[in-house]
Order: C-alpha cells, then structure tokens, then sequence
C-alpha cells in the first residue's frame, strides 16, 4: 500500500477476511474477498444481503442559520423539494462551464443542518467551494474521516439492520438518527438498502454486530459494487460524469432544480438544455459475447459516434454491458445497433435505455 493512501477504521476487518485492496479515491480499500470474489458477492446482494465498507465517501457539514438555504443556491437539486429527515441527490456544478465537479447526497437535518455525502477523490474540492461562497452565518467543515459508512444492500437488508435494535421502516430517500448513528435509506445497488453513518471510533463495533446478528452476511468489495451500480445504470463520478460531462449530457438533469433563481452552473446549463447536448450518456447491451470498457470506441460504419464511459460483464444478465457518450448528431435511437471496438475486435451491441435490470430499491 502507498503510504499516502487513507485506511477505513475497517481495515484490519477486511485483512482477517482475505480482502485484496486497491487504491480508490486515494483510499486503500477492499476489491473482493477470498472464499467470495465480484460474481458471489454480486449475488448475494441481488438475492440476500451484503455489506459494503464505504468509508472512503467524503462527509461534510453545512451548519448555522440559513444553511439550507446555502447549500439550496449552489447544488442543482431543490432541497425545498423535501423536509427535515430526507436525502436528495444533488450535483455540484462548475460556475462557468455546467461540468460535474461532483455528485452528492445531501441528508436535510434541519433548517440549519444539512450533511454532505461527496465522492472520496472530490471532497475537498467540494468543500473548499462550499467554504468560498458561504456567507458569515453558516459552516462548512470537512469531516471526510471522523465517520464510517456501512452500505448493507440486499432482499434481506431489512432482516440484518432490525437485528442491530435499528429503525428501518422509513422511505427509501429517508433516514432516522439514533444516538450518534444515521440509518439511511439509500444505496447504490439498486436493491432495498441502507446505509449506516457511523462514528469512526465505533465501526469495528457496528460491523462485528451485524456479522454476529447475521451469520451469513457477506462482505463485499467495490468490484461487486461497480457491476451492481453498473446494472442499474448509476452514474460514477470520473466516467459517466465529471467536470467535462454536464448533468444534461449525462441525463441527470432529473436532479437539477431548473426553476431555481440561482445554483452553481444554471445559466450554463439552461442555455445547453435550450440548445439540446452535443452528445448524451446511453446504454450498450452486447449482442455478442464483447465486454465494454471504458474509452472504447462505439462506431458506426466507419464512423466514430462516441465512446465507453463504463463498461462490465453483467452478473445477473449474463452479458456485457456499459454506458456511452454518443454523438447527438449520429441520431441513435433505443434499439440501434452499433459496434464497439474491443481490443481491435468489433463486437455488435444495442443502443437501450437503463436500467439493465429492474430496480428494487423500494
């Protein structure tokens, strides 16, 4: 491991499972685990239940009066949409420009509270825009690790997080406190789950509880969790979005507030919405036996029509899958056919709207 890589308060956890690491985000985390792998992990979350660490997922809290309202007039969702006690995926925007520097879950305490859930590799960059703009009144502080995060995904998730004594009949979208604990209602599976913020200095008791409570809970990666958010067509900051890819390119635009006076990037984006994007993010569905990557080329003829932004071996579909930028101009409709070179080989896919399979999240 690089010494300038962070290290879950999990770890030692994941090393007495077998886990094999990989430096994400500039943590050092677990890829999979011995006696499971992606394809056993990957199952376990669509048919049972798995946890994963994701403690590299930035925090940070927004504070003080009016700072709703603040987070409200520079990420693109509507927090006036919801209330105290629910989360919202919401993007943070480049001024300028309309790019991506990053998607976020915002979490709505109160008026004056809201907790920021940012990509690993983006939140410092999140929160020292967040802190420029912030007027007198409000707080913006960076607590990337004073907390760890447990995602347990799964059919039977309810079963293993009751057994800790925690709430879990709240809505998807919602969370519950208890103590010093957050139990939310969200994840990136695209299965019924929850994802619980954790103090740092008790996570090791949290994760011993819910193996303990349940016995075959399976630990999981972040290779398992890449082929399930790919499944579902989730976007991951760095491919399918970033500071060169706009929320309307990557057909986000779901959680942009456009009747907002003001977010970060607005003026650029309504004008890209008005004129229609130049390119926009698709889904590939192989027809053959190919696998997508990300920067493969998607053709059409001999013609270059986009490119790979994420791309996977579908567990559940027995398929390779992925998600394209492509041209708007090429005029690719749900069900076009185009070819993708792998590796020098042109393999047959299908344009199709995600996602690749039916979400259970509710």
């Amino acid at each position: 491991m690089s010494a300038d890589l962070r290290r879950s308060p999990l770890h030692e956890r994941h090393s007495a499972l077998g886990a094999k690491f990989a430096a994400f985000g500039g943590w050092d985390m677990p890829l999979e685990y011995a006696g499971g792998g992606v394809l056993r992990e990957h199952a376990a979350v669509r048919e049972a239940v798995g946890v994963f660490d994701v403690s590299h997922l930035g925090k940070a809290r927004v504070t003080g009066p009016g700072a709703a309202g603040f987070v409200n007039s520079c990420l693109t969702n509507d927090l006036g949409r919801i209330g105290p006690g629910r989360a919202q995926y919401t993007l943070c925007c480049d001024e300028a420009t309309g790019g991506t520097v990053d998607d976020i879950i915002a979490y709505l305490h109160a008026d004056d509270h809201v907790f920021l859930i940012p990509n690993a590799a983006n939140t410092a960059e999140v929160v020292r825009r967040l802190q420029a703009a912030a007027p007198p009144s409000v707080t913006v502080t960076d607590e990337h690790e004073g907390y760890a995060v447990l995602a347990v995904q799964g059919p039977r998730s309810t079963e293993a997080v009751a057994a800790l004594g925690l709430p879990t009949d709240h809505d998807y979208m919602s969370f519950a406190t208890v103590d010093d604990l957050v139990v939310c209602r969200t994840g990136y599976t695209g299965e019924h789950g929850y994802e619980l913020v954790v103090p740092a200095g008790r996570a090791v008791e949290v994760w011993d509880r819910l193996f303990a409570a349940t016995p075959d809970l399976r630990a999981c990666g972040l290779g398992a969790r890449d082929t399930l958010r790919t499944e579902m067509g989730y976007a991951l900051h760095g491919q399918d979005l970033s500071p060169d890819i706009t929320p309307v390119q990557g057909r986000v635009g779901w959680a942009v507030g456009w009747d907002k006076p003001a977010f970060w990037g607005r003026d650029a984006l309504l004008a890209e919405k008005a004129a229609g994007p130049r390119r926009t993010l698709r889904g590939l569905e192989a027809l053959d036996r190919g696998i997508p990557r990300a920067h493969m080329r998607v053709l059409v003829g001999d013609d270059e029509v986009g490119e790979v932004t994420s791309g996977t071996f579908s567990p559940t579909r027995k398929l390779g899958i992925g998600l394209a930028l492509l041209d708007t101009a090429a005029g690719l409709a749900d069900g076009a056919e185009v070819e993708v070179d792998v590796r020098g080989r042109r393999s047959k896919m299908r344009v199709v709207k995600p996602p690749f399979v039916k979400p259970q999240v509710r």
